[in-house]
C-alpha cells in the first residue's frame, strides 16, 4: 500500500504477541537469537529511528514524543549490542544492523516508513536500503550521519584520518567510562566552542547510555561507522530523501557527511544547521522536530 490507501488503515496499532499475551518490554527475534529491543509509540504512518554509537533509542526521545503527538507511528529500537538489546560478541558491523533492522520493519509488517537515521544510524537504515531495497520505506532521512564514507582513504583523499579512529579504539580500551564522558563534555555537542553551554542533564544523559553499550560492541562499532563505505548503497537510493547536517559537526564533519551524501543521492534535499554541532537531536530538538514533521507530512498530502 502506498500514498492511496485509507487514512483508517494507516491508523491502526500494530502490537507484537509479545506486548499483548505477557506485557514484557517489546523485542524481536533476530535470526542468531539475538533480542531487539524497540519502543513502539503513536499510531499513523511509521516513523523509524535509528541512534548513534554509543547510544541508543533514549536520545531519539524528544523527536519520538514530538512525531507521536502529530499523529505518527514511532518506532525506535537499540542496535545490537547497544541499550537493552543483546550484547552479542560477532555481529558489531553495518550488514547485520542493516538485517537487524530488516527484521524489526518486517515483524511489525511497517509500510510506507519514513527511515530516519543519526550519525551511525544513517549508516545503518543506508545499508538497509542497499541490501533490502525500499518496498516498505516512502521517504528517508540522514541526520548529521556517517555516510558515505568517514575514513581518509586514496579514493576518499578528504576524509577523517585513521589516528583519529585508532584513538577512539585505543581511550575506549584504556578507561572507555572518560572517553564517553569528554565525548559528552566537548565535540559531541559542541560544548567546546566558546560561549556554549550545554547543560549537565544532556552530557550526563549521553555518558549513561554510553556505559549501557556492551564493551566489544562499541568498541567494534567505531570500525563499522568509520570504514564501511556507503557509496554503492546511497546510489540506491530511489525515495524522496532529506540529509540535514550542522556545519560544525565535529565528528562527522560537514563536507564528509551530510554535504556529500546529499551529492550522490538523486534528487535529495540538503539542510544546513548554521554552526551546529553533531548532536542536534538534543541541540536543535525543536527545529529539528519541526523539520522531521514538515517532511512527513509531505507524503501524506
Amino acid at each position: 500500500m502506498r500514498r492511496h490507501e485509507t487514512r483508517a488503515a494507516r491508523s491502526v496499532r500494530h502490537f507484537s504477541p509479545r506486548q499483548r499475551k505477557d506485557g514484557r518490554m517489546p523485542f524481536v527475534t533476530t535470526a542468531d537469537g539475538a533480542e531487539i529491543f524497540y519502543k513502539d509509540w503513536g499510531s499513523g504512518r511509521p516513523v523509524v529511528l535509528s541512534h548513534g554509537w554509543p547510544l541508543n533509542s533514549d536520545s531519539w526521545e524528544a523527536q519520538a514524543l514530538f512525531l507521536a503527538s502529530h499523529g505518527y507511528r514511532v518506532v525506535a529500537h537499540d542496535r545490537r549490542g547497544h541499550g537493552r538489546s543483546t550484547q552479542t560478541w560477532h555481529g558489531n558491523e553495518m550488514d547485520t544492523y542493516a538485517d537487524d533492522l530488516a527484521t524489526l520493519v518486517d515483524t511489525l509488517d511497517l509500510r510506507d516508513a519514513t527511515v530516519v537515521g543519526f550519525s551511525t544510524g544513517g549508516g545503518e537504515i543506508t545499508r538497509y536500503i542497499g541490501r533490502h531495497g525500499t518496498s516498505r520505506v516512502a521517504q528517508a532521512v540522514l541526520v548529521s550521519a556517517v555516510p558515505p564514507l568517514m575514513l581518509r582513504t586514496d579514493d576518499n583523499p578528504d576524509g577523517v584520518p585513521g589516528e583519529v579512529f585508532d584513538g577512539l579504539r585505543a581511550g575506549s580500551l584504556a578507561d572507555r567510562s572518560q572517553l564517553y564522558r569528554d565525548l559528552a563534555d566537548g565535540p559531541f555537542f559542541g560544548n567546546n566552542r566558546p560561549g556554549v553551554e550545554i547543560s549537565a542533564g544532556i552530557r550526563d544523559a549521553f555518558w549513561r547510555q554510553s556505559v549501557q553499550a556492551g564493551h566489544r560492541n562499541a568498541y567494534e562499532c567505531i570500525a563499522a561507522f568509520s570504514a564501511t563505505d556507503f557509496r554503492a548503497d546511497l546510489a540506491r537510493f530511489d525515495v524522496p530523501t532529506l540529509v540535514i547536517h550542522g556545519d560544525d559537526d565535529q565528528v562527522v564533519p560537514f563536507d564528509v557527511g551530510g554535504k556529500a551524501s546529499a551529492a550522490l543521492i538523486k534528487d535529495a534535499r540538503l539542510i544546513v544547521y548554521p554552526s551546529a554541532p553533531h548532536g542536534i537531536t538534543d541541540t536543535h530538538k525543536e527545529q529539528l522536530g519541526q523539520d522531521l514533521l514538515a517532511f512527513l507530512k509531505e507524503y501524506d498530502a
